[in-house]
């Protein structure tokens, strides 16, 4: 009898510690959780990553807390966690597509049917025939032109002033010999226009053709004058007076035949005054097809209703020390900047 009391006393004092163990391994496991809200607020449970430590050990955790991993594995994960594979479960590629690609598609998501008409045939029979949506637009399909884009360029008018843009005209003399700038030097439209144009012949200029594309030979029997940007073969052209033409855009081309003479533009008043400069045209070019040479083109507004009657086309220096580099068919071509050259002018869009 005593014997069996002792038995029953030692497994009771064993059950108890099986129950303070597995408590305290619990509680221990628990504090690797981390708590949170998903978007349906709703609170969930996650396991926290383990740090290095913990894995080096992670033979004696496992050993001694197999009842936490057990837990651990059916725990529920964030909704959409990336963690493992770098999936999210809501805001993926097949929820979310790429709008430029869904545009190119159609607007019609893959898995999805293409849009579709109905039809009748010659028997009578209804069909039903599908089809891709055309996403491009009325330019890409050719149905309008594209809108003309100006060409960059620098330019000069009478009351530019000297120095950096928004310099005030009664800017202290000091300030300015700060900046390097001359309070008595001329701007660049005062020295240009202080050699020009009076002394321009005006004996055989070009008539502006209205309705089509002419062209203008800036050859050597092309008259020369000194202008401030250096000596250059020019040409004077008569531009269409304002009761007969309102303000248009000058398409100004320049062939390329063993070079290209790369023009400046100026516009004068009935006087023959400057009103007008345009220089540094950042123009584009055009390479040469089987039916014409390439060309450099540049896109200038004309304002006849300013007093703009008369346009005077010419080259610099600064212009003929250059060249002109495009990509040609074995690599980088260079194509000289010429002192004559071969011109075409017309009104954009004829």
């Amino acid at each position: 009898m005593p014997k069996s009391r002792f038995m029953v006393v030692a497994c009771l004092m064993l059950a108890l510690n099986g129950c303070q163990l597995s408590g305290s391994d619990s509680s221990g496991s628990r504090e690797g959780y981390f708590t949170w809200v998903d978007e349906q607020g709703r609170v969930r449970h996650s396991p926290m990553p383990q740090s290095s430590g913990d894995r080096d050990g992670g033979e004696s955790t496992e050993a001694k807390g197999d009842g936490a991993s057990r837990a651990s594995a059916v725990e529920p994960t964030p909704a959409g966690d990336t963690s493992s594979g770098g999936y999210h479960e809501e805001y993926n590629l097949e929820n979310y597509p790429d709008g430029n690609q869904l545009e190119k598609d159609g607007y019609v998501r893959p898995g999805e049917p293409k849009p579709y008409f109905t039809w009748r045939d010659a028997q009578g029979n209804i069909r039903v025939s599908y089809y891709q949506p055309d996403t491009r637009t009325a330019v890409e399909k050719g149905r309008i032109k594209p809108p003309i884009q100006l060409t960059e360029a620098s330019i000069h008018q009478p009351g530019e002033t000297i120095g950096p843009p928004g310099l005030p005209e009664d800017a202290d003399p000091e300030a300015m010999a700060v900046l390097g700038i001359d309070p008595g030097e001329e701007s660049f439209f005062q020295q240009w226009a202080g050699q020009c144009c009076q002394a321009l012949e005006r004996s055989e200029p070009e008539q502006w053709q209205e309705g089509r594309e002419f062209g203008v030979s800036m050859g050597d029997n092309a008259p020369r004058h000194s202008f401030s940007t250096g000596d250059s073969h020019y040409r004077l052209v008569r531009l269409p007076p304002a009761e007969q033409t309102t303000d248009f855009i000058l398409h100004l081309r320049s062939f390329n035949h063993d070079g290209m003479f790369v023009p400046s533009v100026a516009f004068l008043d009935a006087s023959f005054a400057p009103v007008r400069i345009v220089t540094d045209l950042v123009a584009s070019y055009v390479p040469e097809s089987w039916y014409q040479y390439g060309y450099l083109h540049a896109y200038i507004p004309v304002f006849p209703s300013r007093g703009e009657r008369w346009m005077v086309i010419f080259t610099r220096e600064a212009d003929l020390a250059g060249q002109t580099v495009i990509e040609g068919k074995y690599g980088p071509k260079a194509i000289p900047h010429t002192r004559t050259g071969e011109l075409s002018l017309s009104r954009a869009g004829e």
